[in-house]
């Protein structure tokens, strides 16, 4: 009697649970965080200017949002940026971002750890990191491990959690900007700072290129695309509602604050900028901590606030640094799919369904990261040479150099693979388009050249050159990470027999048929097959 056929099992893949919220959270406690941590900075650097830096980089923000939610929307599968960068430009070029944007979001698992334990240090002084930098490293350290067990757990764990905090604390910074213009805001005074401590052009560009930093996140809803149900529908309207809200918030903060009370520039050793402001305490703990103190000098709200906002600070950047986790992981699981990277991070956890490879991986790196931003404060004489070579920036300072250098690097590629793409792939859908492109017509096709994109790709690459010139970290181990992640690609391909310096064949037609089928938007996958379709009979018309 013949056997019954053996059913072919497939390997386990992500699962599509992320919601609508859940898109918006997951991408708001990633840059929603990110003025916690960049305003302080920025504030220490661009003095009179901070508003005018947040503008330039919030203009830039707004334009690589509209490239991610094109191209998000297009092309919604697990990767964000690398992915796009590889269908548009190669492999090679897609390594580079993907490998670039690892740094970035490395860095924001510890960074976002790091500014979690300075705001908790604003209830809890022993875990500031000056007087006790053991135990700071330790908490940090901690969050770090228990992140790393929660993404393995699931996305829909995380997402939850996410989503909760986000909307509190939409509501939390709505309320302090309120209180904040009603009662203590003085426009007169905005106006004097400005010009009585308008920076040095150095300054400026520092300043500028941290302010990026604020914006740094969008990222993370293209990376949940492949988790997202019926992705090119939902990544427009929370992209777009996430552009605005944090673009709003930058703004808004960064101009309270130069209008809020009269301050002035305190120097250290090295005559660079402690802080500027009178709330802020000659120390530079408070750096990373500055929206706590600005909400706490709020009159009538403030009394409640200086309770409330270092925790629900806190939690932020937590969940922050969770989307870190969340967003290494799957950048490393596409470029493993890829063969960009080894196999091994594409291994999905039989029961949890998560890239649990990567995720150990990359929260490993995270906390080898930690030990060495944390050297200076936990043995500051055995590390006398490294404060001398990079003018004695603390652990944040460390860390934000390296963030905005992967930052600024991959949403430069980004753009170029968005204007790539309108050329070589006109035949999938845009459920959402960039406006005003100039048309063109490219191997038989018409497309449009997007014209918002060649002026986002100028504004970024010039924040890239100004954190070159003024980033002391970021210039040296920024380059170096590159080379060194170049030089193990070289190996890994030699290795598999792939070409080096070539691209693979990519059936990208077939793969994007398959993540329309898996996203749910059916519409659009006829839609594209039948641009396919019409294509092919022009070109045999042509014939």
């Amino acid at each position: 009697m013949a056997q019954p056929p053996i059913p072919q099992t497939r390997p386990p893949q992500l699962r599509r649970a992320v919601t609508p919220w859940g898109s918006f959270s997951w991408g708001y406690s990633d840059v929603g965080a990110d003025i916690f941590i960049g305003l302080g900075l920025v504030l220490a650097a661009a003095a009179g200017a901070s508003n005018v830096a947040f503008l330039f980089a919030g203009i830039v923000y707004v334009c690589i949002g509209l490239a991610y939610t094109e191209l998000a929307a297009a092309y919604p599968f697990a990767g964000g940026g690398p992915y796009f960068v590889l269908r548009g430009l190669g492999d090679v070029f897609g390594f580079i971002a993907g490998w670039a944007v690892l740094l970035d979001f490395t860095i924001d698992i510890t960074i976002f750890a790091w500014s979690c334990i300075d705001y908790s240090s604003q209830l809890l002084p022993m875990l500031v990191g000056s007087a006790h930098p053991w135990v700071h490293f330790l908490a940090v350290l901690g969050l770090i491990v228990a992140l790393c067990f929660l993404n393995v757990m699931g996305v829909r764990e995380s997402t939850a959690f996410n989503g909760i905090v986000a909307g509190i604390d939409v509501l939390s910074e709505t309320a302090i900007l309120c209180f904040g213009f009603l009662f203590a805001f003085r426009p007169e005074l905005l106006i004097h700072t400005m010009q009585a401590s308008w920076p040095s052009p150095y300054h400026l560009m520092l300043g500028t290129s941290l302010a990026i930093i604020s914006f740094v996140g969008l990222e993370s809803i293209s990376q949940a695309a492949q988790e997202t149900y019926r992705p090119a529908s939902v990544i427009p309207r929370t992209s777009v509602a996430l552009i605005l809200t944090i673009l709003i918030f930058a703004l808004a903060y960064s101009n309270l604050a130069l209008g809020m009370q009269p301050w002035h520039p305190i120097l250290d050793a090295h005559g660079h900028h402690l802080q500027f402001w009178q709330i802020f305490p000659h120390d530079q703990d408070n750096q990373g901590k500055a929206v706590a103190l600005l909400a706490a000098q709020v009159p009538y709200w403030g009394a409640l606030a200086s309770l409330y906002v270092p925790v629900l600070g806190a939690i932020l950047l937590l969940i922050s640094s969770n989307s870190g986790v969340f967003g290494s992981s799957r950048i490393a699981y596409s470029m493993s799919r890829a063969d960009l990277l080894p196999s091994i991070f594409q291994r999905i956890h039989a029961r949890f369904r998560t890239p649990a490879v990567s995720i150990f991986a990359f929260c490993g790196l995270a906390a080898v990261t930690l030990m060495f931003a944390a050297l200076p404060s936990l043995f500051p004489r055995a590390m006398s040479l490294y404060v001398r070579l990079f003018h004695g920036e603390s652990g944040l300072d460390f860390l934000a150099d390296l963030y905005a250098f992967g930052a600024a690097t991959s949403y430069s590629f980004v753009f170029v693979a968005l204007i790539a793409l309108r050329l070589v792939d006109p035949f999938s859908p845009r459920k959402f388009k960039i406006p005003v492109n100039w048309p063109v017509r490219f191997r038989g096709e018409n497309t449009g050249i997007p014209i918002i994109g060649i002026f986002g790709f100028i504004g970024i690459f010039s924040i890239l050159v100004f954190t070159l010139m003024t980033h002391p970290i970021g210039r040296i181990a920024g380059p170096a990470w590159l080379a060194l992640g170049f030089i193990l690609y070289l190996i890994y391909r030699r290795h598999r027999g792939l070409p080096l310096f070539r691209s693979q064949k990519h059936d990208w037609q077939r793969h994007q048929m398959e993540i329309l089928r898996t996203s749910g938007d059916l519409e659009l996958l006829d839609q594209y097959t039948a641009n396919l379709k019409a294509a092919a009979e022009r070109k045999k018309a042509g014939a």
